[in-house]
C-alpha cells in the first residue's frame, strides 16, 4: 500500500514538474519575442530618455542595456541573431566594443533586423559609414541644423532649436502616427538621402530656409544640405521587409523633449504646451520595430466558376474565380487587412489580364475570362505600398488548347459560308433536275 501511494505521489510530482517546465519554456518564448538590444553612450540616457524605453517597455519589448563600447557585446552567436532589434544611442561612439562593427550590424539588417539610430552633433564615424551603407549621409561632426525663421523661443542663439513643422512630416500615417497639429522639436546634426537610393524615406524634412553648417563659422562654403533636402529623419525599408530609421537627434527622444513647451520665435506665433515628438516617437518606433504596416498572405484559392476544386490544367476562355486572404498586424493580432487597390495579374512572360481585387467578406476575390492563349501562367499579387511590408504571393496554373471534342459546332462567323455552301448545293439540285427532265423538240423533215 506505501509502495503503491508513493508511486501516485511522485507521478503527480513529475506531471507537475513536466507542467511547469512547459510553462516556463512557453513564458521563455513569449519573452524571446521583441528581445532589443540598446546601446548608450553612457547609461544615463537610460534616465535622460525614460518614457521612451518606458513606452516600449510597456508594449512588450525586452530591452538590453549596454553601453557602444562594451567588450562583452555580440550580435550573433554561432550564426544565430541574439536579439530581433538593435537601437543605437550611441552618436559619439568611435568603435563599437565585443564583436559589434558596422559590417555586423549591416549583416544584422540583412538577415531581417531592425534597427533605430539616435545621432547628434558629436557623431562619429560608425553611424556615419552605417549611415551611408544605408543611404544616408551625415554631415560633418560638430555640425548641426540652423534655421533662423524656424527656432524656438528658448534658443540660447545659435538658431539650433529647430521647430519643425508636421506639415513636413511624411504623409503615412502608417509610419509618423495620425496627423496632429503640435509641431515638432529638433536639435542636431543633418542629413541628405542618396537620390539613387529609392528605398530611402523622407519622414521629416526641415523647412526651406533650414541648412546644415557649423553654427559657430561663418559660412564659407556651400552647405552640406540646404532647404527641404536637409532630412531630420530618415527611414529605409528594404528589400527584405528590414527597416532603419535614422533621427539626426539623440534629444528627439529625449523626456525634456517630450515634455517642453514650444513656440516659435516669430511674432504671434502659436505656443504650444506639448511637443509632438512622444507622438511621433512613438509612431516611428511600432513601424520600425514591425508593430504597424506589416501585411501576410493567408489561404489562396482559383477555382473555375460553379466548382470548388481546381483542375489539373485550365483551358482557354475558362471563366475563373480568383480569391486570397491578406491580413495585417494590429496590436499583436492579425486582422483583415483593408485596402482597395489591391490588384491581381495572370503572366505568362507579361500580364495578360491585371485586374483589381474586390474584399468580399474577409478576403478579396474576382472573376474572369482566361485569355485564349495557352501555357504556363502565373496569378500573381504584388503589392507594393508606402509603409506597409511588401506582400507577394504567386500561384502557378498551366492552360491547355480545346479539345478536338470542345470545339462549337457551328461558328457564327463562318455563316456566310455555310450559306454559299447550301445556296451551291441547292443550285445544283435545281441544274440538274432542269437537265433531266428538258427534252429537246424533234427535228420536221
Amino acid at each position: 500500500i506505501w509502495l503503491f501511494c508513493l508511486t501516485v505521489i511522485f507521478g503527480l510530482l513529475g506531471n507537475n514538474v513536466i507542467l511547469l517546465v512547459s510553462l516556463a519554456s512557453m513564458l521563455q518564448c513569449v519573452s524571446a519575442d521583441g528581445k532589443t538590444l540598446v546601446l548608450l553612450d553612457n547609461l544615463n540616457i537610460r534616465d535622460t530618455h525614460s518614457i521612451f524605453f518606458r513606452s516600449l517597455a510597456d508594449r512588450g519589448f525586452d530591452l538590453t542595456f549596454k553601453t557602444a563600447d562594451d567588450p562583452s557585446l555580440s550580435l550573433i552567436k554561432y550564426g544565430q541573431f541574439l536579439y530581433d532589434h538593435l537601437i543605437i544611442f550611441s552618436p559619439s561612439v568611435e568603435d563599437f566594443g565585443g564583436n559589434i562593427n558596422v559590417e555586423t550590424i549591416t549583416s544584422f539588417i540583412d538577415g531581417g533586423g531592425n534597427v533605430l539610430v539616435a545621432a547628434s552633433s558629436d557623431i562619429g564615424d560608425p553611424l556615419r559609414e552605417l549611415g551611408s551603407e544605408c543611404g544616408i549621409e551625415f554631415d560633418e561632426e560638430k555640425t548641426a541644423v540652423i534655421d533662423h525663421h524656424n527656432y524656438d523661443v528658448s534658443d540660447p542663439g545659435e538658431h539650433t532649436l529647430i521647430v519643425a513643422d508636421p506639415e513636413n512630416l511624411l504623409k503615412a500615417p502608417t509610419i509618423v502616427g495620425k496627423p496632429t497639429n503640435k509641431p515638432i522639436l529638433f536639435k542636431g546634426v543633418g542629413m541628405v538621402a542618396d537620390p539613387d537610393n529609392p528605398l530611402v524615406l523622407d519622414i521629416l524634412t526641415g523647412s526651406s530656409t533650414s541648412y546644415s553648417f557649423f553654427p559657430d563659422r561663418p559660412i564659407s562654403q556651400y552647405p552640406h544640405a540646404v532647404g527641404k533636402n536637409t532630412l531630420l529623419i530618415a527611414g529605409l525599408q528594404a528589400r527584405n521587409n528590414a527597416r532603419v530609421v535614422f533621427s539626426g537627434s539623440l534629444h528627439f527622444f529625449s523626456d525634456a523633449f517630450f515634455n517642453s513647451a514650444v513656440q516659435k520665435a516669430t511674432p504671434g506665433s502659436q505656443r504650444h504646451e506639448q511637443t509632438g515628438n512622444m507622438e511621433l516617437a512613438e509612431a516611428l518606433s511600432r513601424w520600425v520595430f514591425k508593430e504597424a504596416g506589416v501585411l501576410r498572405v493567408g489561404a489562396v484559392t482559383h477555382h473555375p466558376v460553379g466548382e470548388t476544386t481546381p483542375p489539373a490544367a485550365y483551358t482557354v476562355t475558362d471563366l475563373v474565380e480568383y480569391s486570397i486572404v491578406i491580413e495585417m498586424l494590429s496590436e499583436g493580432r492579425w486582422v483583415p487587412f483593408d485596402g482597395d487597390d489591391i490588384q491581381l495579374e495572370f503572366v505568362r512572360i507579361d500580364p495578360f489580364v491585371r485586374t483589381y481585387l474586390k474584399k468580399n467578406g474577409g478576403k478579396y476575390s474576382v472573376k474572369f475570362k482566361l485569355p485564349d492563349v495557352y501555357g504556363v501562367f502565373q496569378f500573381k499579387v504584388d503589392y507594393n505600398r508606402l509603409g506597409y511590408t511588401h506582400l507577394y504571393s504567386s500561384t502557378q496554373v498551366s492552360v491547355r488548347p480545346l479539345q478536338h471534342t470542345q470545339y462549337e459546332r457551328f461558328i457564327p462567323s463562318a455563316y456566310p459560308y455555310y450559306a454559299s455552301v447550301f445556296s451551291m448545293m441547292a443550285g445544283l439540285f435545281v441544274f440538274s433536275v432542269v437537265f433531266l427532265h428538258m427534252k429537246e423538240k424533234e427535228k420536221s423533215d
